[in-house]
C-alpha cells in the first residue's frame, strides 16, 4: 500500500506541476501584450510600466518561472489587479461557498443514485429496469444550466418554498441550507444518473460471481445478498467515478453559482474573466486543479485501500 501510494502521489505532484507550468504560459499565448490585456487600452505608459514591475514581468522568462513557482509554494498567487487584495485570500474567502455546494450536490445525489441503481440491477430487465435507464439517461443529458433556470422559475418564483438568489444569512445554518437546495440540485442531477447507470453494470457483474451463486445456494436472504456481499465489492468503481465527479462539479458550480447569484469559485472566476484580472483567473484555476487532483488521489487510495487488486496491479 506504501509503493502503491508513493506512486500516486507522485503521479499527483506531477499533474499539478504540468498545470502551473501550462497556466505561466497561457499568460504569454493570450493575443497582445498582458499588462495591457489586464489595465485595458486607457492605461498610460507610467501605469503599464509599473504594473509591469510589480507583477515582475520585466524579468526574463526563466526567472519569472522560478518566482511563480516560488510563489506558489509559500502561498502566494498573487496581487487583485483591481484591488490589489491577495489572490489567496480573496480564493479562501469564496471557496467554502463552493465546496458547500459541491458537498450538498454529491451528497443527495449518492443518496438517490446507489438506491437506483441497486434497484435496477435487483429488478434486471423488468419495466422498473427499463423506466430507471430511461430516467437515468435523461438526468444526464440535461444540461446543468437549465435545471438551474427551471428549477428557479417552478421552485422559487413559482411556488415560492426556496429562495432564488443567495447564499443565506451568515452564522445561521438553516438559511444556507434552504438557500443550497436548489443550486445543489442543479449541480447534481446529472450524477444521479451517472451513479445509478455505474452502480447497476457494477451490481449485475458483481450479483453472477461465484461468492454470490454460493450465498444464495445456502438460502441466504436476497436483501443480505445484495447489501452485504454484492455491494460492497459493487461500490468499488463508482467511489473512482465520485472522485471524477467532484472535480466535475467545480464546472457545474459555474453555471448554479451564476444562475443563483451565490459567491463562490465559479462566480469568482466567471466575473474575473469579463474584467480580464488575470491574477485571479490563474490563482482560481491552479487552486480548483489541485482541488480536482487531490479529489482523484483521495478516491484512488480509498479503492486501493478496500481492494488488494489494485495496490497488486501497480507492484
Amino acid at each position: 500500500m506504501l509503493v502503491y501510494g508513493i506512486k500516486r502521489l507522485g503521479v499527483a505532484l506531477a499533474i499539478v506541476v504540468a498545470a502551473m507550468i501550462v497556466l505561466f504560459i497561457m499568460i504569454y499565448v493570450i493575443p497582445g501584450d498582458p499588462v495591457t490585456v489586464a489595465l485595458g487600452p486607457r492605461a498610460t505608459p507610467q501605469m503599464i510600466e509599473s504594473f509591469r514591475a510589480r507583477m515582475g514581468l520585466d524579468q526574463p522568462l526563466v526567472v519569472q518561472l522560478y518566482n511563480f513557482f516560488a510563489n506558489v509554494l509559500q502561498g502566494d498567487l498573487g496581487r487583485d489587479v483591481l484591488s490589489n487584495r491577495s489572490v489567496s485570500l480573496v480564493i479562501m474567502e469564496q471557496l467554502p461557498f463552493t465546496l458547500a455546494l459541491i458537498a450538498g450536490a454529491m451528497t443527495w445525489s449518492i443518496l438517490i443514485g446507489i438506491p437506483l441503481g441497486c434497484y435496477a440491477a435487483i429488478r434486471q430487465g423488468t419495466w422498473i429496469d427499463h423506466l430507471m435507464g430511461v430516467l437515468s439517461v435523461s438526468t444526464i443529458a440535461i444540461p446543468s444550466f437549465v435545471v438551474a433556470i427551471y428549477s428557479m422559475l417552478a421552485f422559487s418564483v413559482k411556488l415560492g418554498w426556496f429562495p432564488a438568489i443567495g447564499a443565506g444569512d451568515r452564522g445561521d445554518i438553516l438559511d444556507q441550507l434552504h438557500h443550497l437546495v436548489l443550486p445543489s440540485l442543479a449541480a447534481g442531477l446529472g450524477w444521479v444518473g451517472y451513479i445509478a447507470r455505474m452502480v447497476r453494470a457494477s451490481m449485475l457483474e458483481v450479483m453472477g460471481e461465484n461468492h454470490i451463486k454460493m450465498a444464495r445456494a445456502f438460502g441466504l436472504p436476497e436483501r443480505m445478498i445484495t447489501f452485504r456481499y454484492a455491494l460492497k465489492l459493487a461500490i468499488l468503481p463508482t467511489l473512482t467515478l465520485l472522485g471524477i465527479g467532484i472535480g466535475s462539479m467545480l464546472s457545474s458550480a459555474v453555471f448554479a453559482e451564476i444562475v443563483f447569484s451565490r459567491p463562490g469559485i465559479g462566480k469568482l472566476v466567471y466575473d474575473s474573466v469579463i474584467v480580464r484580472n488575470f491574477p485571479i483567473v490563474t490563482g482560481t484555476v491552479l487552486v480548483t486543479t489541485v482541488f480536482y487532483v487531490l479529489a482523484t488521489l483521495f478516491t484512488d487510495l480509498l479503492v486501493a485501500t478496500l481492494d488488494p487488486r489494485v495496490r497488486q496491479s501497480l507492484r
